[in-house]
């Protein structure tokens, strides 16, 4: 498909945008995005990789407290043939001058969680594009105040949600898009993931091979393993949350109105840790995140959306999706699509490749091979390209402020409808009333997808 071909809805994109830089529009574009990265342990390191991968791209400074992973980052430069960043470390606030870099353009932050609301409101006030790692922050309060200033700075902040990008979710949007489903009744997606070997760890190596967590672990489980301690609620939710969206046009026509949150037992963590280490203190801890916790959302305009968080027991990869409209429907688990009056026999699955290869999406038709060899399965080439080409273009990012901070606010407000013995919670609107005229700019170019 040429590119002529496929922006037929650039105009529709364009309305969306809501937050720019003053003349972002008319500015000429530079040749080469000057990033700063904040945090290059293990998931920065993949977007260090994607950066030294691109001609537009410079890796201008690096920032981490940890030697360990500025050796690692600071060993695979060298390997690629680029030479040395600048480095920034020696104590918490050490990003502090790594924003300080006149010729940073945009930075990417992959620290943990605890520290990305104040990192991004940073970067925004010192005038640098916003690529943050989920989740924005852990409180509505810090979630409100990315918006504003956001607004306020006129700087772009994008979550860096790979998911939406997912060849498989791109193409049901497709789908979605071109009415296979009809109209989206109920939607369903999470995080179904077995993450016992990342939230335990033998503190030599990033995954399993023991029972830490804390100090003596690395990576993940140096900090991640402690919410599952302190805090019930979906604390992950934004890789269903995140494509559920697009189908839905929330904060494009529909929003999120309220949620209700049920949480189970917790056992899982430390059945897993008296199995692996019987007698461990670790298998001891009360550990208050449910092993399952279930959220339902409803939207203005009456449709149903399900997500779930189960990442504590034994379990195939899922993250869930169904997407289910008065023409038919899409189950990712058991991998089929329903198609009323279409599928090759009524009221029987039709495998879903079918359908995906029929309604790939453009964009990843035209860069399956750009993506090769990226990770999970490419997405992260779609997501770290799209948030490459917003800096480069001076334009608003295809995930902006308003929608990242929709799909991550469902943490905090789940937690509290726990708390609050699974009372339902009104669901703020960050467009403050935009919504209902903001249009769906998701995908529907390729200027930055």
């Amino acid at each position: 498909m040429e590119r002529r071909e496929f922006i037929r809805n650039s105009a529709i994109a364009a309305a969306g945008i809501t937050i720019l830089p003053s003349g972002s529009l008319f500015a000429s574009a530079p040749a080469k995005v000057r990033l700063g990265y904040i945090g290059v342990g293990a998931r920065g390191m993949s977007h260090i990789s994607e950066g030294l991968l691109r001609d537009d791209v410079e890796v201008v400074a690096i920032c981490d407290i940890q030697e360990s992973s500025l050796k690692i980052c600071r060993e695979y430069i060298a390997k690629k043939g680029h030479a040395p960043v600048k480095e920034y470390t020696g104590g918490l606030d050490a990003y502090k001058r790594l924003l300080d870099h006149k010729d940073i353009d945009a930075v990417i932050i992959a620290t943990p969680w605890a520290f990305h609301y104040q990192q991004s409101i940073d970067a925004m006030k010192a005038g640098k594009y916003v690529g943050c790692e989920v989740i924005a922050g852990l409180t509505l309060d810090e979630h409100w105040d990315i918006v504003h200033t956001s607004e306020k700075t006129g700087i772009p902040y994008m979550t860096l949600e790979n998911v939406c990008y997912r060849r498989d979710v791109m193409a049901a949007l497709n789908m979605v898009r071109q009415d296979l489903f009809g109209e989206i009744i109920h939607l369903e997606g999470g995080y179904q993931h077995n993450l016992r070997g990342v939230l335990f760890n033998n503190g030599k190596q990033y995954y399993g091979g023991g029972v830490e967590f804390g100090p003596n672990a690395l990576s993940e489980a140096q900090w991640r393993t402690q919410y599952n301690i302190d805090q019930d609620g979906d604390i992950y939710p934004t890789h269903g949350a995140g494509p559920c969206m697009h189908y839905a046009n929330i904060n494009a026509g529909n929003r999120f109105t309220s949620l209700v949150s049920f949480s189970s037992k917790a056992r899982g963590l430390a059945a897993y840790v008296e199995e692996q280490s019987p007698g461990h203190k670790n298998a001891k801890i009360n550990y208050k995140n449910g092993d399952v916790t279930t959220t339902m959302i409803n939207c203005a305009n009456g449709e149903t959306v399900l997500l779930s968080h189960d990442t504590h027991l034994p379990r195939p990869y899922s993250l869930g999706f169904r997407v289910q409209g008065t023409k038919g429907i899409w189950m990712d688990v058991n991998k089929s699509v329903y198609i009323d009056h279409q599928s090759k026999q009524d009221d029987v699955w039709d495998p879903a490749q079918v359908w995906f290869d029929k309604y790939d999406h453009p964009l990843w038709k035209k860069y399956a091979k750009e993506a090769e060899g990226a990770g999970h399965g490419g997405m992260d080439w779609f997501v770290f390209n799209a948030f490459i080409e917003a800096v480069k273009q001076k334009k608003q990012t295809p995930i902006d402020v308003y929608d990242s901070v929709t799909m991550s606010v469902i943490m905090p407000l789940s937690t509290k409808s726990l708390k609050e013995g699974n009372s339902s919670i009104e669901f703020p609107d960050f467009t403050k009333g935009k919504w209902k005229e903001r249009k769906s700019k998701f995908a529907l170019d390729d200027s930055g997808f």
